[in-house]
C-alpha cells in the first residue's frame, strides 16, 4: 500500500455539523481540510468510499439529497516510530442541485455549504465531484464562484473529479476532459482535472495523489 493510500485508508468518522453557526464550536483539531462537494447523486459519497478503500465511510444513496450535514473524517499519518498522528480531515459536504427538498431546507444547505467554502480558514483543497455526462452545470459554476471569492483563493487547490466515466465511450471521455481542462485554465486557483469511476476503480491512485498533494507534508 502506498503512503497516500495508507493515509486515506486511515479515515475515521470524527463529527457532523448541521448548521454553519456550529462550525467554530465543533470539536475539531486545527488541521488542514479537504472538502468533497458536488450535485446530488453525482457520486460524491462513492468517491470518498473508493478513495479511502472503505465501503460505507460516507453513506452512498441513490436518493438525491440524503447527506444534509458537514461530515468530517479524520486522517492519520504513521510516523517512523510506529505511532500515528492526526494529519487532516476529509469533509463530505451536502449535495446540491436537483434534490427534492423544501425551500427552507435548500436555503439552510446553501448557507451551510456556502459559508464553509467561503470562509473556512482550515480549508486547503476542494474536490468538485461532477457526473462526467453533465459537467459544469449552473450550480457547479455557482460553487466555483464561491471559491473564487475567497481572499486566499490563490492558496486553495481545486480538483475537478469527473465521475461515472464508465458510462462514456473513449471519445466522449476525451471531449469532457478537454472541456473541464479548458475551464480549469481560466480559474484563479490551481486546478487539476481527472476522469474517475468508482464502479470500475478508474483513476483511484490519481485521486489519492491529487488529494494528498493538497496537504502539507503529505
Amino acid at each position: 500500500m502506498s503512503a497516500a493510500a495508507g493515509l486515506f485508508h486511515s479515515a475515521r468518522f470524527a463529527t457532523s455539523v448541521a448548521e454553519s453557526v456550529q462550525l467554530n464550536a465543533a470539536e475539531l483539531a486545527m488541521l488542514p481540510e479537504v472538502a468533497f462537494v458536488g450535485r446530488s447523486n453525482a457520486g460524491k459519497s462513492s468517491a470518498i468510499n473508493t478513495l479511502t478503500q472503505q465501503r460505507q465511510l460516507a453513506f452512498a444513496s441513490k436518493t438525491p439529497g440524503r447527506t444534509q450535514l458537514l461530515n468530517f473524517f479524520a486522517l492519520s499519518r504513521r510516523l517512523a516510530t510506529g505511532r500515528s498522528e492526526a494529519a487532516a480531515y476529509l469533509v463530505d459536504l451536502p449535495g446540491y442541485g436537483f434534490a427534492k427538498v423544501d425551500d427552507a431546507t435548500r436555503i439552510r444547505w446553501d448557507q451551510l455549504v456556502g459559508g464553509y467554502l467561503q470562509s473556512r480558514r482550515m480549508l486547503v483543497g476542494v474536490v468538485l465531484v461532477m457526473d462526467a455526462r453533465r459537467p459544469l452545470l449552473g450550480a457547479d459554476e455557482e460553487l466555483i464562484g464561491w471559491l473564487a471569492g475567497r481572499e486566499d483563493v490563490a492558496r486553495l487547490r481545486l480538483h475537478l473529479l469527473l465521475t461515472k466515466a464508465d458510462q462514456l465511450g473513449q471519445a466522449e471521455k476525451s471531449r469532457v476532459l478537454r472541456q473541464a481542462e479548458a475551464r480549469a485554465d481560466t480559474l484563479p486557483m490551481p486546478t487539476s482535472v481527472q476522469i474517475f469511476s468508482s464502479l470500475k476503480k478508474l483513476g483511484v491512485a490519481e485521486l489519492q495523489d491529487a488529494v494528498a498533494s493538497m496537504l502539507p507534508s503529505a
